[in-house]
C-alpha cells in the first residue's frame, strides 16, 4: 500500500462539553477517493481544516508527505485582497505553476475574469473557489460541500472533472448522487470518533444502520446487567466482604460506562402541518408566457397540477426556475395566457435566499415573531423550546442570534418556519441546501406523507428521484417540457442531461445495469397498429379488471365464507391474485404506451 500523503493521528479537539474530535485518525494516500460523512455539527468541516493545516488541534499530529500539494475548498471563500476573479483564482497557483489552467477554468465555469469577486453571486463564488483549487492540479483535494449553490449542469461537469483527475479526494457533501459517483471509501465521523470502511458511499448507509442497531443491542445488554447487579446489591450482599467490595466496584464501573456513553443523535421530527383539502385541480396554466425585456423566460407553457402531485423544476442557474414557480403560484402575473388557482388553497413557501430572516433575531424570535414564548403550529400554540427540539436545536440555543448559525441550522430553521403553517400546497426553493443526510431522509419521509401538493426546485438528483413524480425542464427560448417520473426518468426519456449533453451509457464497471444510449431519433416515429389498439382498449380492460378485483375482495371479506365453503374461498383467493397481477401488468403497459405517445407528439 502506498504511504499516506496526509496523515492525522490521535486528533482531539474540544470546544467545551464532550470532545468534538476524540482521537480521530485519517490517512489519505495517492488515488484515494474518500467521502467524509456525519451529522451537522459532528466536526466534518473542522477535520478538513485540520487536514489542510488551517486549525491546530488540542492534541495529535498532522503529517504531509514532503512535496505533496494540498488544496482546500472552504464553504465560504474569502475574497479579501483580490481585485478580480482571475486574480483570486491565480492566487491558488504555486510559484512555478502555469497560469493557463486558471484562465481556462475561469472560462469553462463561465466567470467574468475581470469582475470584482466580492460582487459574485453565491453560485459564481462557488465556481470561482472551485477554479482556484483545481487550477494547480494538486495531489490532494479537500472539498467542503463542493456542490452547494451549483446548478445541475455544473455539478455534472464537476463530477466528470474530478473523476478524470489524479488527485486524491476527501469530500464532505450532502449530495448522495455526487458521493456515490466519486467515492471508493467512506469515513464516518460520529460522536467524536472516525470509522472507515473501504467501500463507497452507496454501501455506507446499510453499514451504518447495522452498526447503530448493534450498538443499541449492546446498550440494552449493559442496562440488563446493571439491573441484575443492582438487584444483587439490594438483596444478595451476604457473601464474603472481599467479594462484595469487588462486585460493588464492578457495578460502579458499569454505571460509569453507561453514564459516559454518548448515544447517537436523534432524528429531526419534521412534520408538515396539513391544512384543509384543496380542490382536485390545484393549478391550471394555459399557454402562459413571461418575458423581461428582450429575453423570453416562459413561452406558451401549459400544465395541469392536481392535488397530491409532486412537481420538480430543474435547470441551469438563470434559466427562470423561480420565475416559473412565481407564475404558477400567482405571485407574478403572466404577460400572456392565464393561470387558474384551485379552490381552498393554503400555500407555505420556503425561500432559498432566506431573505425573510433578520440576522439580529434570535432563534426564538424567528419562530414566534418576536413576542412571547409560543409558536403557532397547526393553528395551536406550542412552546417554542419544544418545537425547536423537534428540529434538533438544544434549549440553550433559543437565544442564539441567527447570524452565528451554521448553514444546516439555518436550513432547519427555515423548514420549521415554513412547516408550522397549515398548508395544502408546499413551494420549496432548494430545500436540501446545507441539510445533513439524516435530516434529508426525514424531509423525504415528511413530503411522502404530506397529503397536499408539492412544487420544488432542487439540484439534488437523488432527492428528486425519491420525491417528485414529474420533472419540468427548460429546453431553450422559453420552452419548458414536462417529463413523467424523477430526474433519472427524465434523463432516460430526454436522452440528454439538463445542459443538453448526451447521457453516458452505463457499463458493468459502473456497477449498474447497462442502459442503452439514446439513439439518434429518426425524423418521425410512429406507433404500430398493435400499440395504438392497446392504448385505446387498455382503459376498458383496466376498468373491468378493477371491478373484478373489487368484487373478489368483497367476496373474501365475508367472515363466514371459509367455514361455509372452503373450496369457494380458495378459488376466490387464487382468482384475486391472478386478477391483481393482470391489473398491474395492464396498468404498466398502458403507462409505457402513454409515455411513448407523448414523446412522439413532442418530436
Amino acid at each position: 500500500m502506498a504511504p499516506p500523503l496526509v496523515q492525522l493521528s490521535g486528533i482531539t479537539l474540544t470546544f467545551g462539553g464532550p470532545p468534538l474530535l476524540d482521537g480521530v485518525e485519517l490517512a489519505v494516500s495517492a488515488g484515494d477517493r474518500a467521502c467524509l460523512v456525519g451529522r451537522n455539527g459532528s466536526g466534518k468541516s473542522t477535520l478538513l481544516k485540520i487536514a489542510a493545516g488551517l486549525i491546530l488541534p488540542d492534541s495529535g499530529t498532522r503529517f504531509v508527505q514532503p512535496g505533496a500539494t494540498v488544496r482546500y475548498l472552504a464553504q465560504e471563500p474569502d475574497f479579501t485582497g483580490h481585485a478580480t476573479t482571475l486574480g483570486f483564482v491565480e492566487a491558488g497557483l504555486g510559484p512555478g505553476d502555469d497560469r493557463y489552467p486558471a484562465r481556462y477554468l475561469v472560462e469553462q465555469l463561465q466567470l467574468d475574469a475581470m469582475q470584482d469577486p466580492t460582487r459574485l453571486s453565491g453560485g459564481e463564488a462557488r465556481r470561482a473557489a472551485l477554479a482556484r483549487v483545481l487550477a494547480p492540479d494538486p495531489d490532494i483535494l479537500l472539498l467542503d460541500e463542493p456542490t452547494n449553490h451549483l446548478d445541475l449542469p455544473t455539478i455534472e461537469w464537476l463530477e466528470q472533472e474530478l473523476d478524470r483527475r489524479r488527485a486524491a479526494l476527501v469530500i464532505v457533501s450532502h449530495d448522495r448522487r455526487f458521493l456515490q459517483t466519486l467515492s471508493r471509501a467512506t469515513v464516518w465521523l460520529d460522536r467524536g470518533r472516525a470509522r472507515r470502511i473501504e467501500l463507497g458511499f452507496a454501501a455506507f448507509e446499510p453499514w451504518r444502520d447495522e452498526f447503530l442497531a448493534e450498538e443499541e443491542r449492546d446498550r440494552h445488554k449493559l442496562d440488563r446487567k446493571i439491573e441484575a447487579e443492582a438487584d444483587w446489591v439490594r438483596y444478595g450482599v451476604t457473601a464474603r466482604r472481599k467479594r462484595n467490595v469487588r462486585r460493588m466496584a464492578g457495578l460502579q464501573q458499569l454505571r460509569r460506562q453507561r453514564r459516559e456513553h454518548r448515544g447517537a443523535a436523534g432524528k429531526a421530527a419534521i412534520l408538515a402541518t396539513d391544512g384543509e383539502k384543496s380542490g382536485t385541480v390545484v393549478i391550471e396554466a394555459d399557454r402562459v408566457g413571461k418575458s423581461f425585456g428582450d429575453r423570453t423566460i416562459v413561452a406558451d407553457f401549459s400544465i395541469r397540477i392536481l392535488r397530491g402531485d409532486r412537481i420538480g423544476i430543474v435547470g441551469p442557474n438563470g434559466s427562470g426556475k423561480t420565475t416559473l414557480i412565481n407564475l404558477l403560484t400567482g405571485t407574478l402575473p403572466p404577460d400572456a395566457g392565464s393561470i387558474r388557482l384551485g379552490a381552498n388553497l393554503a400555500m407555505a413557501n420556503l425561500d432559498q435566499r432566506r431573505d425573510s430572516l433578520d440576522p439580529r433575531w434570535t432563534l426564538s424570535e424567528a419562530l414566534t415573531g418576536g413576542s412571547g414564548d409560543t409558536v403557532m403550529v397547526a393553528g395551536r400554540p406550542r412552546h417554542v423550546i419544544g418545537y425547536l427540539k423537534d428540529f434538533l436545536f438544544a434549549p440553550e440555543q433559543a437565544k442564539t442570534p441567527l447570524d452565528v448559525l451554521s448553514g444546516g441550522e439555518r436550513g432547519r430553521l427555515m423548514l420549521a418556519r415554513a412547516l408550522a403553517k397549515p398548508s395544502n400546497l408546499l413551494v420549496l426553493d432548494e430545500p436540501t441546501n446545507d441539510l445533513d443526510l439524516e435530516t434529508l431522509d426525514v424531509l423525504e419521509e415528511t413530503l411522502g406523507d404530506y397529503e397536499g401538493t408539492v412544487i420544488l426546485i432542487s439540484h439534488d438528483r437523488d432527492f428528486l428521484d425519491r420525491v417528485v413524480t414529474t420533472v419540468i425542464v427548460p429546453e431553450g427560448n422559453g420552452r419548458w417540457i414536462e417529463y413523467a417520473g424523477g430526474y433519472a426518468d427524465m434523463l432516460a426519456q430526454r436522452g440528454a442531461d439538463v445542459a443538453g449533453r448526451p447521457v453516458r451509457r452505463a457499463t458493468k464497471a459502473d456497477g449498474l445495469p447497462p442502459r442503452a444510449a439514446a439513439p439518434a431519433r429518426p425524423a418521425r416515429r410512429r406507433m404500430s397498429f398493435h400499440q395504438k389498439h392497446a392504448l385505446e382498449t387498455l382503459p376498458a380492460t383496466i376498468a373491468s379488471l378493477s371491478e373484478k378485483v373489487h368484487h373478489l375482495q368483497n367476496k373474501l371479506a365475508d367472515p363466514q365464507l371459509y367455514a361455509r365453503d372452503r373450496k369457494a374461498f380458495e378459488h376466490a383467493s387464487l382468482a384475486l391474485t391472478a386478477a391483481q397481477s393482470e391489473l398491474a401488468a395492464a396498468e404498466q403497459t398502458w403507462l409505457e404506451l402513454e409515455l411513448l405517445r407523448e414523446e412522439i407528439e413532442r418530436e
